[in-house]
């Protein structure tokens, strides 16, 4: 079992899933990249075929098979969440059954997409996968991919699940959040990394962070400046971070290209993206290579450079 004592861990990475130059499933690199970012990023969580994990287009047997793998590597020392949303409520209670047999410590799960449930049928969805397993589960709000939020009403009802612990917040309302963690005991962490300080300053846990794939401990400094009372210097570290943020998370592409294509670069397993995903062309990847030494450069004891082989 892992050694936090968060059942989603703190400072949680988005992990990729990396693939051969083939683009098949790659095990060893997803191992050699979880085993990177716990033991020398100091992440105390991942989150394993999520979005950034490429969920949408690997099969059911590949989400074992990298969960298992990941598991194998870091789950004694770190938090090990598999994503598990879809859809489609059976689909994704089987996944979650799936994720629990392999040994996952906690769930994932998107609210429907695509097809626009009401709030109802998303909160008979969630509590419908919440009963599934005895893990516990992290909804996950992000409107602007499933197309439907979870309102403030829905969130309040599914706090009262005894499995529903945890709000993977990406909605960017955080008057909504404030709202929800005033009312409840559920845990918040940030799901967009623009956004970890504000949440983390009305009470968020802790982060789910596709840019910890690559500055996993400058992304862990801005909480925690603020937990030790430093305000001026998580502020300070934030707007530090900001730009690498940016240029990952608003080139126009998915976190889950610029993250590999950055991971690439620090010479770790990644691999390319799959269609309809298409990897960086030259001149994003140049853009996101300056932001990262730009970064390494004004806070070298924040971004721990990568080895150059894993």
């Amino acid at each position: 079992m892992p050694t936090t004592h968060l059942p989603f861990g703190r400072t949680a990475v988005a992990m990729v899933t990396p693939f051969r130059p083939d683009g098949a499933l790659d095990p060893d690199g997803a191992q050699q990249l979880a085993t990177h970012l716990v033991d020398r990023q100091g992440c105390d969580g991942l989150v394993v075929n999520g979005t950034t994990g490429e969920s949408a287009t690997t099969t059911d047997a590949e989400k074992d098979t990298v969960l298992r793998a990941v598991l194998e590597a870091v789950g004694d020392r770190c938090a090990v969440t598999a994503g598990v949303g879809s859809n489609d409520t059976r689909h994704t209670a089987a996944l979650a059954r799936a994720a629990e047999r392999a040994g996952a410590h906690g769930l994932l799960v998107v609210t429907p997409y695509y097809n626009l449930p009401t709030q109802e049928g998303i909160r008979r969805h969630l509590t419908v996968v919440a009963d599934a397993t005895a893990l516990p589960v992290m909804l996950y709000d992000v409107p602007a991919r499933t197309g439907t939020a979870l309102s403030r009403e829905t969130l309040l009802h599914l706090a009262g699940h005894p499995r529903i612990t945890a709000v993977k917040d990406a909605a960017g309302d955080l008057t909504k959040s404030s709202a929800v963690l005033a009312a409840t005991g559920l845990l918040y962490y940030s799901g967009a990394d623009e956004l970890n300080l504000p949440l983390a300053a009305i009470g968020a846990t802790g982060v789910v962070s596709t840019v910890g794939n690559v500055a996993g401990p400058a992304v862990a400094a801005v909480p925690a400046a603020l937990a030790a009372g430093r305000p001026n210097e998580a502020a300070r570290l934030h707007l530090r971070l900001l730009p690498l943020v940016e240029a990952m998370m608003g080139s126009g592409v998915p976190g889950t290209v610029t993250a590999k294509a950055l991971l690439r670069h620090q010479g770790l397993p990644a691999g390319p993206v799959r269609l309809p995903l298409v990897d960086t062309d030259q001149r994003l990847t140049d853009t996101l290579v300056s932001a990262l030494e730009a970064a390494l450069e004004h806070s070298p004891e924040a971004f721990a450079q990568a080895p150059s082989t894993p």
